[in-house]
């Protein structure tokens, strides 16, 4: 286990991506219903998935952990094929596209917006091995170039055709053709307090091609799935496949050398370590991934979550920052923010007499909370009393922001988080002391 330790940090983490994604496609072979792997993922290629589709209801659970494991083999292998460096940045992209495979993401509408970031680099003359992340980033909108594969300008499914591919095609890679350029520009407007973010320029691209392909065309948006497939889901599946992973990553670390007094040092540090596997080693990151992850699963279990395939990939959404800075102690006030809105809002609209749907527990609460996390920077910076408001906030927001792009923008939650620091922040910044600003203050009297 030392010399994995000393492994330099890209080495380990291609290490870790083939055991991650091993995981999964061996879990898809010890799955029940595996027999119905193949049919299964015939199914989840040729059906929507708009947000929130359920791949364990379109295409069982064998088929699920299989699509997910080859997505991050896929991703991966974008890496190796480029030579690119794995570090912080490569850890959320992968992380976050492999969650995003049991709802969203599978190993055919990925292909066209990474042509178009492959077209970007060609046309500027830029290296690709320094834009695998955002070739990876870019497959927020997939449920949109799965739409117009198999549907559009239709709400029923018509099939593959020529036509179809052709306009996913089109669409995909002037999409991934300008989203690098966003992402050089995201930072400017969220000034870094957003984790997530390639979702600010994905998130507005998807706004501008949902109102582009339909709103200004007089064609009606697609449907999304029935909300009683969300139903099809597995308490045991989650947490067996979810604990005995984070809990092989927290044994792992702890023959690596990661103590819970080094790991304990970590996440009591107030100042941010925006690379763990880089700044602290490969062990604490390991350690962060397993923790953070039963964490995440914790507080699933708490609130009473129903483990379909949105709840179950949008836990790994959430684990994807666990290599830049993200970890259970700065994380809990954006949850906790989420945990206190839910039943103000219910009291606010008993008392105005509105139809209250948004519980703890609620689907789309339960994604967004996941998101919120992207928000743990104004922890870093400013401490979890804002945290829990930049939480609150978030919660009050994330179920409308699906209006702008009609539910084809994966980064729903992140996108949410970018709004939130752009109309936060700046007054926050003008008013409130930060954390430092404060223990100097302290320490003149």
């Amino acid at each position: 286990m030392k010399k994995i330790k000393s492994l330099p940090e890209s080495s380990f983490l291609g290490l870790f991506f083939y055991l991650f994604s091993f995981a999964f496609l061996l879990a898809a072979v010890l799955m029940p219903d595996r027999a119905q792997l193949f049919s299964g993922m015939r199914q989840i290629l040729s059906q929507p998935c708009k947000v929130p589709t359920n791949y364990f209801a379109v295409g069982g659970y064998s088929a699920t952990f299989f699509n997910m494991g080859c997505v991050c083999l896929m991703c991966l292998g974008l890496y190796v094929a480029f030579r690119a460096e794995l570090n912080a940045t490569a850890t959320m992209a992968i992380i976050l596209t492999t969650g995003f495979g049991s709802w969203g993401i599978n190993i055919q509408n990925i292909w066209p917006t990474i042509w178009g970031t492959m077209l970007y680099c060609a046309v500027k003359k830029k290296p690709m091995r320094n834009y695998v992340s955002a070739m990876l980033f870019t497959t927020g909108i997939a449920p949109l170039i799965t739409d117009l594969i198999i549907r559009h300008p239709f709400d029923t499914v018509m099939g593959y055709s020529a036509r179809g591919f052709l306009v996913a095609v089109v669409v995909g890679v002037v999409s991934g053709f300008f989203v690098p350029a966003g992402l050089t520009h995201a930072p400017n407007v969220h000034k870094g307090y957003n984790l997530y973010n390639a979702a600010l320029p994905v998130g507005m691209g998807a706004f501008m091609l949902q109102a582009i392909l339909f709103n200004s065309t007089g064609i009606a948006l697609p449907s999304a799935p029935p909300a009683v497939t969300l139903m099809v889901a597995s308490r045991l599946t989650a947490n067996g496949f979810c604990g005995i992973l984070f809990g092989l990553a927290i044994l792992a670390a702890l023959a690596m050398g990661c103590t819970p007094k080094k790991y304990l040092a970590f996440v009591t540090n107030q100042k941010r370590n925006s690379s763990i596997s880089a700044g602290l080693g490969n062990d604490v990151f390991l350690m962060n991934f397993g923790v953070f992850g039963l964490f995440i699963l914790g507080y699933y279990n708490l609130v009473g979550a129903s483990f379909n395939g949105p709840t179950f990939g949008v836990m790994f959404c959430m684990l994807s920052t666990c290599n830049s800075g993200s970890h259970p102690l700065n994380a809990w006030p954006m949850l906790l923010g989420y945990v206190v809105t839910a039943p103000l809002m219910q009291w606010v609209s008993g008392q105005l007499g509105g139809n209250f749907t948004y519980h703890i527990n609620a689907q789309a609460i339960l994604i967004g909370a996941c998101y919120s996390n992207g928000m743990t920077p104004i922890v870093d910076k400013y401490g979890p009393v804002l945290g829990l408001f930049a939480g609150m906030f978030h919660s009050l927001l994330v179920t409308s922001v699906p209006l702008l792009h009609g539910g084809y923008c994966l980064y729903n939650g992140g996108l949410t988080a970018a709004f939130i620091c752009l109309i936060l922040m700046p007054t926050v910044e003008e008013l409130l002391p930060t954390r430092e600003q404060r223990r100097r203050k302290r320490a003149e009297k």
